[in-house]
């Protein structure tokens, strides 16, 4: 009853999902049935970004339950979006087979080319879609898991905590640049053929990627609004308005934090694992600490403890790169930085603020 109350009173949250499911049915029309010189025409390589950025919508939206929702500001999601992606990524590259250039038919390319004489432990079972997805939800979590035990029950918080996260993620984007961990090193994993038996070759398995892509962003969105919306909200919001004294009143706060960290880290393992068959690629770069940074910067703009918000902001800027680092690729970083300083000195409550404002007026 709560979760229907919210998203009654939710009219951001309500665009946002009649528009995601409009998307449904326009896009594979736009694709498959319209001609190509039709002016509602939508490309293939169109397609796939749009099924990127509703992948960075979801992942926005994770960082945005545990920074506008519990206060914690992390610099560590794209590590658990990375995570996820390697593990999809991993099943993606067993699905080659002798397809490679080196035609093995169980070690991936760059295993051969390293003289690697049999698979690691790690990589058994990753040729089962069930296993793989087991994989993209179970390491994030996992890994959530441990930093979150181990700083919440420290009552590390603040920017000591992001600190700790950001450097979670710089440490793993060491380890995975190193060829010994056996995960491509700086080349990563790419040259995918195959998902459940779909080639990522042909249109309609791009086109049921974004269809795919969609419907786990309306089912993130309906999910995160109902933990907002429940107890464990209002207690997360009691927690990042004022720790202390929900601390007095009694309530084992470590564990709520680490309840929603986790659940998060879930997420965007999720996300990544969508992300990758749709780009083709999963490299150490995706660990970046400023790809993190970016994250933030994404729920910032579009406005932080709203969840539609979060969805904005990742889409809207994300747009913004695609097509300035087309114009000015050298002053991207530049305009991505004044954007966010903008942002934070005349629209600290985000885009969707305006909004609001107008609805007031």
């Amino acid at each position: 009853m709560a979760w229907l109350k919210a998203m009654r009173t939710d009219m951001g949250g309500q665009v946002l999902l009649t528009l995601l499911v409009l998307a449904m049915v326009y896009v594979p029309v736009a694709s498959m049935v319209l001609p190509a010189g039709h002016a509602l025409h939508l490309d293939i390589f169109t397609v796939t970004l749009i099924g990127k950025y509703l992948c960075y919508a979801m992942l926005a939206i994770t960082v945005d339950m545990v920074w506008g929702y519990l206060g914690i500001l992390s610099l560590g999601h794209g590590a658990f979006f990375a995570l996820g992606g390697y593990a999809m990524g991993m099943y993606l590259m067993r699905q080659i087979g002798d397809r490679g250039v080196y035609g093995d038919p169980v070690l991936p390319d760059f295993m051969v080319f390293l003289n690697w004489d049999s698979l690691p432990w790690y990589w058994l079972g990753m040729d089962s879609l069930i296993v793989a997805l087991i994989m993209v939800v179970l390491v994030p979590s996992l890994l959530a898991f441990v930093v979150g035990s181990l700083a919440f029950r420290s009552r590390v918080t603040g920017v000591y905590l992001s600190i700790i996260t950001q450097a979670m993620t710089y440490a793993l984007l060491l380890a995975f640049f190193r060829n010994e961990m056996g995960f491509g090193g700086n080349n990563g994993l790419t040259d995918f053929k195959d998902i459940a038996g779909f080639s990522l070759r042909e249109d309609e398995t791009r086109v049921a990627l974004f269809l795919l892509s969609a419907f786990c962003l309306i089912v993130t969105y309906c999910l995160c609004r109902w933990v907002t919306s429940s107890r464990l909200g209002k207690l997360s919001c009691a927690i990042r308005d004022e720790e202390s004294r929900v601390r007095f009143i009694g309530y084992d706060v470590n564990t709520f934090k680490l309840w929603i960290f986790v659940l998060s880290a879930a997420i965007a393992g999720i996300a990544g694992a969508l992300y990758v068959p749709q780009v083709g690629i999963i490299n150490p770069g995706e660990f970046s600490p400023l790809n993190s940074i970016e994250l933030v910067i994404w729920v910032a703009v579009g406005g932080r403890g709203t969840l539609y918000g979060a969805v904005v902001g990742a889409i809207l800027v994300n747009y913004g790169k695609t097509v300035l680092t087309g114009l000015m690729p050298e002053s991207w970083l530049f305009i991505l930085g004044a954007l966010f300083v903008l942002v934070t000195l005349y629209l600290p409550h985000g885009i969707v603020s305006l909004i609001k404002r107008r609805k007031l007026a």
